[in-house]
């Protein structure tokens, strides 16, 4: 699969920035954000604080992408986003992910590199899988974003507590009946 080792960092970063930033219970403080490209591989720590503002509106951004309900959109919106943004694909070879795909020069600041790097492995993402693998959380009362880079592809939750609480009250309500 695709999707899976390097690329879904991309993915995943994007989730997480989209949660951080556009949900409910999300911290998208300095130090929030810079976790998320640390956990994600990215080159955190060249983040700086006067960074924060333009991640926080490439969240904003990305939301309308997981929120899709038909692939038409999500391609619409991508399409859209890939001519807004300038691309310089090359060859990269760093540890730890060997030869790969960068999509923004070197000498890009490190927020352009995000936007392109999270756009395209996005763009991948539902060429390969349509829009089945990404949503917003199906747990009532939940806001959250989720990309599932899994190779079962069947997540419909932000997190395993979303789905555990969603699975119980449904065993119990069917107790009760």
């Amino acid at each position: 699969m695709r999707i899976t080792g390097y690329k879904s960092h991309g993915v995943a970063a994007a989730a997480a920035l989209v949660n951080a930033v556009t949900s409910a219970g999300g911290d998208d403080s300095a130090d929030a954000l810079r976790r998320i490209l640390r956990d994600n591989e990215f080159f955190w720590q060249e983040f700086e604080d006067a960074d924060a503002a333009e991640f926080r509106d490439w969240g904003r951004t990305l939301r309308a992408f997981f929120e899709a309900a038909r692939v038409e959109d999500a391609m619409t919106m991508l399409n859209r986003l890939m001519l807004e943004i300038p691309m310089h694909p090359h060859l990269a070879d760093h540890e730890p992910h060997g030869l790969h795909m960068h999509y923004a020069p070197p000498s890009a600041r490190l927020p352009h590199r995000f936007r392109a790097t999270t756009l395209m492995n996005l763009a991948e993402l539902i060429v390969e899988h349509g829009l089945g693998r990404t949503g917003v959380c199906a747990a009532d009362g939940c806001d959250r974003v989720y990309a599932d880079t899994s190779r079962a592809g069947r997540r419909r939750f932000c997190s395993e507590s979303c789905a555990n609480r969603t699975n119980v009250a449904a065993f119990r309500a069917r107790r009760r009946t």
